[in-house]
């Protein structure tokens, strides 16, 4: 957990963090684990939250948001909690969150706070629950279950010509977050809702799983846990240096997979 994401309030539609983002610029990105930035002209290497690809961008150039940690046993003082792709010079930029692990704590701010009562209006919050097989990231009034995933393989923003990119192999092999929609559509009991919200810390139009050789063997999978009573939806977090605003959220139907 982040120092960021570790307290947090509610005002409003907003997620308010205990200290505001830094503003950076990312140098390099080394290794999974570290991002090297410069903050005012010092160069530091931060804790990078994802290990896995963001997107198909190189990080190098672009600006980013810190969230600075208190612990004295940390070896890196600082976290890359977002990165932006607008052109240099915007004096606003929207920006991309990179922290999966944070974004839980926000949708459970989010619930507890009910912001988002077009999903459920909730009365309880529990953490780590399983439902067959799978172990869930929350259970809501005893009845509702909540995965979250926040997809970061795939980003669905405009890049401009001053964003560089790199080539990525074919993807051949199912989408696991698809696999675990299956899990929950086999679990699901009488009278019970689960959940796959799919969560993204920026302003996502509407999410779309990556083609691949087994698209349509993936798309059944959908329709089916769907048909058993599998909810899926979609929420945007917007990020900027003071928190996250919970953006539009809406159902997703299996033809997001088109």
């Amino acid at each position: 957990m982040t120092d960021t994401a570790a307290a947090l309030t509610t005002r409003g539609d907003r997620i308010c963090f205990a200290e505001p983002l830094t503003r950076a610029r990312v140098v390099r990105r080394p290794n999974r684990f570290i991002i090297d930035a410069d903050i005012a002209g010092t160069e530091v290497a931060c804790h990078c939250p994802t290990t896995g690809r963001i997107g198909d961008l190189v990080l190098d150039g672009l600006p980013c948001l810190l969230s600075r940690s208190r612990s004295p046993n940390r070896k890196t003082p600082y976290t890359v909690e977002a990165v932006s792709v607008d052109a240099p010079g915007t004096r606003k930029p929207a920006w991309i969150g990179i922290n999966q692990t944070a974004a839980n704590r926000y949708v459970e701010q989010a619930l507890k706070s009910n912001l988002l009562r077009k999903i459920v209006t909730v009365r309880s919050v529990q953490r780590e629950k399983t439902l067959g097989r799978s172990r869930l990231d929350f259970l809501v009034n005893d009845d509702t279950y909540v995965e979250v995933k926040t997809p970061l393989d795939h980003l669905q923003v405009p890049l401009g010509d001053h964003v560089r990119t790199r080539p990525r192999p074919p993807l051949a092999s199912t989408d696991r977050l698809v696999k675990h929609i299956g899990e929950l559509g086999d679990s699901l009991e009488a009278h019970e809702r689960a959940v796959l919200l799919v969560c993204f810390l920026y302003d996502n139009p509407g999410f779309q799983v990556r083609p691949s050789s087994r698209h349509e063997e993936v798309g059944a999978q959908v329709a089916r846990a769907v048909r058993r009573g599998v909810e899926i939806w979609q929420v945007n977090l917007l990020l900027d240096e003071a928190g996250a605003r919970v953006g539009r959220h809406f159902e997703l139907t299996p033809q997001f997979l088109v």
